[in-house]
């Protein structure tokens, strides 16, 4: 996986890192609590990063030890 939408984005949700993804890897549903990005389609170009106003979003080895848990539920939404 190469970003995860951490914490931050929970209940927020806010939608320009969707608008920026070229290759449209970011998910969620109007349900969902957060967005999610596909690890399988991220081409690791970081333009979600600076898009983020919250500041969620992360490469993976730099998520905040606080925020881990958002590795593995990034990964099991697409599982």
């Amino acid at each position: 996986m190469t970003h995860v939408i951490a914490d931050p984005c929970i209940n927020v949700k806010d939608k320009a890192c969707v608008d920026v993804c070229p290759v449209d890897c970011i998910h969620g549903k109007d349900e969902d609590p957060q967005l999610y990005i596909n690890p399988n389609d991220c081409i690791d170009c970081t333009l979600c990063v600076d898009a983020c106003p919250v500041a969620a979003i992360f490469a993976e080895e730099d998520v905040p030890d606080a925020q881990k848990g958002a590795i593995k539920r990034n990964s099991d939404y697409f599982a």
